[in-house]
């Protein structure tokens, strides 16, 4: 086995940055992805739908804001279960 193996800082490290947080809203590291991820296409969504508002104030009026109250809703009932 190599040194770098057997090294118990390496899987402290390796957890701090990639498991422990997941964890820390009862996920794993691929729940906790999907989540991010699916959270991030809305969050452009809406930032797209704001630069479309601004350059053409008549189209997308209410969509940003809808997708906002949205997601604050699901991170509020996610904060909810934890």
């Amino acid at each position: 086995m190599s040194q770098t193996a057997q090294d118990p800082s390496r899987k402290s490290a390796f957890a701090a940055v990639f498991l422990d947080h997941p964890a820390s809203v009862d996920e794993t590291y691929l729940q906790h992805m999907r989540f991010a991820f699916g959270f991030a296409f809305w969050l452009v969504a809406a930032g797209l739908a704001a630069l479309v508002h601004a350059i053409i104030p008549a189209l997308c009026e209410t969509t940003a804001s809808r997708i906002l109250h949205r997601l604050h809703a699901r991170i509020a009932r996610r904060h909810d279960a934890a």
